[in-house]
């Protein structure tokens, strides 16, 4: 079964950066991802649209917009895209919508799940989808640990399991669909999922945060937000290894300036190859 893909950008934010890149010195990667004077640099929440048969999935959905102004001033979003813009400019609105496949709850990949009412109580955006996530995750999201809990936001997470909305991957599974297959890591945070989806004879990962823009690649960059930064540079070796060997396209949903690149083995270890925009394929 074909796979239709459409990129949706939901808008920009900042984040520190020392905090995207942990132990890298700023004057390493600067160079690639320029922060302005207060030392944040700017990220996309670009997600992604498959189209298969009958159903129409959307792979996670950005940061929302229900949070009160103190928990945005955090953040500064910018940029003209959001969710519904981006819905409507394929051609699709929210009640089109039949599966919402989250990676993870962290709530800039999952705060467009849920919204105000008109009564002011908490309901599901999308109300005729399954969302999906998987069972470990779940459970680590709703019982967070210390470090992690400010990034599970309740208002997020729960109201999906209220709505009876909520489906479960089975955790380890390789596949969720036909051309739509997955793999688990867990340095980030515990059972994200990452899509390879089949698209026009390529393989494109939506990679999610385990490389969260071409500045990442190199494998001691990793963000001081992982939970298990020693785990996600296995992942990350392992991961890449074979994006070079079979020629993935790596689709960023963080990175703001590049949608897409492919990588290639040298001397120094799996670098980028080809940067370009998922027009191009």
């Amino acid at each position: 079964m074909s796979l239709s893909l459409i990129p949706i950008p939901t808008g920009n934010f900042k984040l520190d950066g020392g905090a995207m890149f942990g132990v890298v010195p700023k004057s390493i990667w600067q160079r690639t991802n320029p922060a302005d004077e207060n030392n944040l640099c700017t990220w996309s929440m670009r997600c992604l649209l498959v189209q298969t048969g009958d159903r129409l999935i959307l792979i996670d959905n950005g940061i929302g917009d229900k949070q009160d102004a103190k928990f945005f001033s955090h953040y500064y979003l910018h940029g003209e895209d959001s969710l519904e813009k981006s819905l409507h400019k394929a051609g699709f609105g929210y009640s089109d919508i039949t599966d919402v496949f989250l990676t993870h709850l962290h709530f800039d990949h999952c705060g467009g799940s849920v919204k105000y009412g008109k009564d002011g109580s908490l309901e599901t955006v999308f109300g005729n989808a399954r969302y999906w996530s998987n069972q470990d995750h779940w459970q680590w999201a709703t019982q967070p640990n210390p470090r992690e809990k400010a990034s599970f936001i309740k208002e997020n997470i729960l109201p999906i399991q209220e709505s009876s909305q909520l489906n479960f991957v089975d955790s380890g599974a390789s596949q969720f669909l036909p051309g739509f297959d997955l793999t688990f890591v867990d340095g980030h945070t515990d059972k994200m999922m990452i899509p390879r989806l089949k698209y026009k004879g390529h393989t494109v990962c939506f990679v999610a945060d385990l490389l969260p823009s071409v500045g990442h690649l190199p494998l001691p960059y990793v963000m001081g937000y992982d939970t298990r930064p020693l785990l996600t540079l296995q992942e990350k070796e392992a991961f890449l290894k074979q994006a070079a060997d079979d020629k993935w396209v790596l689709f960023f949903e963080h990175d703001a300036t590049n949608e897409c690149c492919t990588v290639k083995h040298t001397d120094k270890g799996v670098r980028v190859d080809q940067i370009f925009p998922f027009s191009e394929l």
